[in-house]
This record gives C-alpha cells, structure tokens and sequence, in this order.
C-alpha cells in the first residue's frame, strides 16, 4: 500500500466476530434510512443472532444467544435504556 492509496488496512476485530466470516443473511429495520446508518441482524444456524453496523458489512459482528437479544429488546421496550437517549 503506498501513501496514495484509498485503501486503509483492516483494524483487529475486538469483542465480535469479522461479519464477512459469517454465513448469514442480514436484516435491517424496515423503519431504516436509506442512508445506511443502521444496525443489522442475522439468525445463525446455531441458534445464535448476530448484529453489525450496516456502514462495515466486513467488519466486526457481535453475537449474541437468543436469551440475550430477548432480554435486550424486553429492557428496551420497558423504557430501561430511556435515560441514554
């Protein structure tokens, strides 16, 4: 890579998985902008769910079991994330 190339080296992935290693169909909110500003899930064949940022499609993917996501989505529905926002 020289000094005049676009082209940027690929950061480490932390805490995740690299999304692109993923055999997963993704999904996003039908509510989502178009700008690609949104989050992005998947079912995993072993039962898991994953989430990644649709703006790096290849970059990191966080998974999750579907215990965790049910109880994400309970909190959020119950108002407990409210006072981030």
């Amino acid at each position: 890579m020289n000094e005049n190339s676009k082209e940027t080296a690929v950061p480490p992935v932390q805490n995740g998985v690299q999304a692109s290693s993923l055999d997963a169909c993704w999904i996003k909110s039908r509510h989502s902008n178009a700008e690609g500003n949104c989050v992005e899930v998947a079912p995993l064949v072993d039962g898991g769910i994953a989430m990644r940022n649709s703006r790096d499609p290849d970059g990191p993917a966080l998974v999750y079991t579907a215990a965790e996501v049910a109880a994400f989505l309970a909190g959020a529905k119950d108002g407990e994330f409210d006072h981030l926002l």
